[in-house]
């Protein structure tokens, strides 16, 4: 049974925010940051449930090359996180937002770079098609969720920041190897985060990745 099947799609469901709850609570209160939205979109694959991942192009203002999630910052018509993270994402990679059902949300993460992030969750359907955009996207893979919920693989690295000033100069960050592709910053994090949800409010969390508990 795959991890979306029911009624593990309903218990991943349940530890999730709401999608009728997520909002963009950075316009509810005095903040620099910048509202915006990123998708994890999860998908079956021959190895099991996945995350769609994208190789941003190296010419992009902001964090060009890195792997991120399909996402960006809310539009004026964006009502809430979850529509910014369904335009965003057939903007970059294609995929129509009638082949996504929404499961729920994260809670949000602030970044460095000035923005507060609402990660969505969402399960994509059957029937759906890639046409990336080739000035975003370089390239587009995806990661096992077994691989994703490993511990073993969420490495963790100090830094210390010339440009902030006081104790807020050092930090850490989270990064993972996949083969060739460096997943780290802002995307591990968040992908870190979901892991980390489901494992403290998720019943069914050794039906989603038996092999962590058998290793």
């Amino acid at each position: 049974m795959g991890l979306l099947s029911h009624p593990v799609n309903q218990g991943i469901r349940n530890v999730l925010i709401p999608e009728n709850s997520c909002k963009y609570t950075c316009q509810d209160r005095e903040t620099e940051l910048q509202p915006a939205a990123v998708l994890i979109p999860l998908l079956e694959t021959e190895n099991g449930t996945s995350v769609l991942l994208t190789k941003r192009t190296k010419h992009l203002h902001h964090h060009p090359g890195q792997v991120s999630l399909p996402g960006g910052m809310m539009d004026e018509q964006d009502r809430t996180p979850v529509e910014t993270a369904l335009r965003e994402t057939h903007e970059e990679v294609g995929i129509e937002s009638r082949f996504i059902e929404i499961m729920g949300g994260l809670d949000d993460y602030p970044t460095n770079t000035g923005f507060l992030i609402s990660p969505i969750v969402g399960r994509v359907l059957s029937g759906f098609t890639l046409d990336p955009d080739p000035f975003e996207v370089e390239e587009i893979f995806t990661v096992p969720l077994s691989f994703i919920f490993d511990e073993k693989n969420h490495q963790r690295y100090s830094y210390v920041s010339r440009e902030l000033p006081g104790p807020q100069r050092t930090g850490y960050y989270y990064q993972m190897d996949y083969g060739n592709k460096r997943i780290w910053g802002v995307t591990a994090a968040i992908l870190v985060n979901f892991y980390k949800r489901l494992k403290d409010n998720h019943p069914l969390f050794c039906e989603l990745v038996p092999q962590i508990d058998s290793q």
